[in-house]
């Protein structure tokens, strides 16, 4: 299953570190739209991704109608606290995209209004704000690889036999 990961406006760059690390561990694709809180070249970015960066995936645009208009016949999906859609209740089709804003504001409530059908939300307790954003991505895109019974990671990695 191909999954494409969009981060609109981050400002944290350990944030996007993390997400490029979870990327580049799952094969999922990563779009970043401009503009970015900080330097592709900082050294928390870097620090973040670790030795990961150069085997992620990473698409750059200069706002989110660039990248809607390339992929405009895929499924989007808006990750946002304000949705009635749990994130774990979408059946996610093959090449979808998951849009997740950034960490100050999240996603525009125009955006979010006009695709309202197609918000996802992460339980959590009543009265608290949002997860960190690199949990958040994390959470979704591993439920979506779930749903794929992790297809192309499932024995990546796995021991065979303790040798305790």
């Amino acid at each position: 299953m191909s999954i494409n990961i969009v981060l609109v406006e981050p400002e944290i760059p350990q944030n996007t570190g993390n997400i490029v690390r979870t990327c580049a561990a799952t094969g999922a694709k990563l779009h970043l739209v401009k503009p970015l809180g900080f330097s592709v070249e900082d050294r928390y970015l870097k620090r973040a991704g670790l030795d990961y960066w150069n085997e992620a995936d990473i698409c750059y645009y200069e706002y989110f109608g660039e990248l809607r208009e390339k992929y405009k016949d895929n499924a989007f999906y808006y990750a946002t606290t304000k949705a009635v859609n749990v994130y774990s209740d979408i059946s996610y089709p093959d090449e979808s995209f998951i849009v997740f804003g950034k960490e100050t504001k999240g996603l525009p409530e125009e955006l979010l209004y006009k695709n309202k059908e197609y918000c996802i939300r992460i339980p959590m307790r009543e009265g608290l704000r949002s997860l960190n954003l690199s949990n958040s991505v994390a959470v979704v895109l591993y439920e979506i690889l779930r749903q794929g019974d992790f297809k192309g990671l499932k024995d990546q990695g796995a021991l065979t036999q303790f040798d305790w």
